[in-house]
């Protein structure tokens, strides 16, 4: 049983999305579900203990997947921006990236802290992964790993009903965690991070990348959108 009214074929937007951006690995389908119960039958879970923005990556490159517990998410503030843990005191007071060397203030880590967008603790049972193509379940963010122009072409293709403005929201820590996952779901806007170095180090993200978060909601609207945006007089 499907969690969504509205009928998506998973598979052809992400064939929209690879043709018409030519990406060269798949977008990433992610969910939250908040019991054992709403995990799909048959999905394996992770069998190692990993990074979210690392298992984002086993789900873009390599094709898998999967679902994740919060035993199997090895990065504390990932698993707390994403509702599976509740935060440690040591990232809660600042100390953590204080010490990391990351801010010039104790003061200035907590004000940022304060801010970063995360899932209410306890909520979420386990995270979902799958390229957008084969996924199984119901996403709640797809995200997609590429260089700025592609980048470009999407926020085109967001605006390209209604027009306006794009506002990101990023803090240079958390990207594919907070910023691109657990912000999109929670406000239903699409949003771009420059990434982090956690998630450069463990996960594959490319000097020349950035990484975007899309609410399911609006896959259907901004798959339709692509080819026209892409096929403009005058677009690179």
């Amino acid at each position: 049983m499907s969690d969504i009214r509205t009928k998506i074929d998973y598979a052809a937007a992400s064939e929209a999305l690879k043709k018409n951006l030519n990406l060269s690995h798949s977008p990433v389908a992610v969910g939250f579900v908040q019991s054992k119960e709403q995990i799909p039958a048959g999905m394996e879970e992770l069998s190692e203990t990993t990074r979210h923005c690392q298992m984002v990556n086993l789900a873009r490159k390599e094709g898998k997947v999967f679902y994740a517990t919060a035993e199997k998410h090895a990065c504390q503030g990932g698993a707390w921006a994403l509702g599976l843990k509740a935060i440690t005191p040591s990232l809660k007071s600042g100390e953590f990236y204080f010490k990391l060397g990351k801010f010039d203030t104790w003061a200035a880590c907590k004000r940022t802290i304060d801010q970063i967008p995360h899932v209410e603790s306890g909520l979420t049972y386990a995270t979902m992964y799958a390229p957008l193509e084969k996924t199984p379940f119901t996403p709640t963010v797809v995200l997609i790993v590429a260089e700025p122009r592609v980048m470009l072409k999407l926020a085109q293709s967001v605006l390209y009903k209604l027009g306006g403005r794009i506002e990101s929201n990023f803090a240079g820590i958390q990207s594919v965690c907070a910023d691109t996952t657990a912000q999109t779901y929670l406000n239903g806007k699409v949003n771009f991070s420059l990434g982090c170095d956690g998630s450069r180090k463990f996960s594959g993200i490319a000097d020349g990348e950035m990484v975007m978060g899309i609410p399911v909601e609006l896959l259907p609207e901004i798959a339709a959108a692509l080819p026209v945006v892409t096929g403009a007089p005058g677009s690179i």
